[in-house]
This record gives C-alpha cells, sequence and structure tokens, in this order.
C-alpha cells in the first residue's frame, strides 16, 4: 500500500536533516495518514479509506465525504474514492 492520501493525493516529500554542523542527510517527510470509515449520507454506509489528518478536517469542514467528494478534482483521488464518487453521483441523480 503506498503512502498517499486517498483523497488528497498527498504523498512523501524529501528534504534534509541538518545537524549543528551544518551536515546535511537525507531524510522523508511521510504523511500523517489514519485508516478511517467516513459516513455517506447519500449512500447510508460507511466508506473505508486511508487517508491524512488534514483531509479528515477538511471533510469535516465541507460538510461530510459527499460534499467534499462533489467539490474534489478526479485526478487527486485514488481509484476507490473515485468509484465512492460517482456512485454518489448516481444515487443523487436517481433520487
Amino acid at each position: 500500500m503506498s503512502r498517499r492520501c486517498e483523497l488528497t493525493g498527498k504523498g512523501p516529500m524529501s528534504g534534509q536533516n541538518v545537524s549543528h554542523a551544518n551536515n546535511k542527510t537525507k531524510r522523508r517527510f511521510l504523511p500523517n495518514l489514519n485508516d478511517v470509515t467516513l459516513q455517506s449520507e447519500t449512500l447510508g454506509r460507511g466508506v473505508k479509506l486511508r487517508i491524512t489528518a488534514a483531509a479528515l478536517r477538511s471533510v469535516d469542514h465541507r460538510g461530510g465525504l459527499d460534499a467534499f467528494l462533489a467539490k474534489a478534482k478526479d485526478d487527486e483521488l485514488s481509484t476507490t474514492a473515485l468509484k465512492v464518487k460517482k456512485e454518489i453521483q448516481k444515487a443523487q441523480a436517481a433520487a
């Protein structure tokens, strides 16, 4: 499983540790990923995703998973999140 957020697409970044003597060594900055189950009001069920803590706050701020996915760009979403977005759109069109 890759270390990438399924909703925002954030992944690892690279940088350097810098010592007091100004020695530099390579390091990685990993995203703060969490396994969460988000509830979809339209589908009436939970969806398991691996997202960052910042994405979780964004989902809450936008008013839930359905509202977040409606505004999200398709190229940033994972295949799982893209399938859920299509299911939500289909369910909203049928209702």
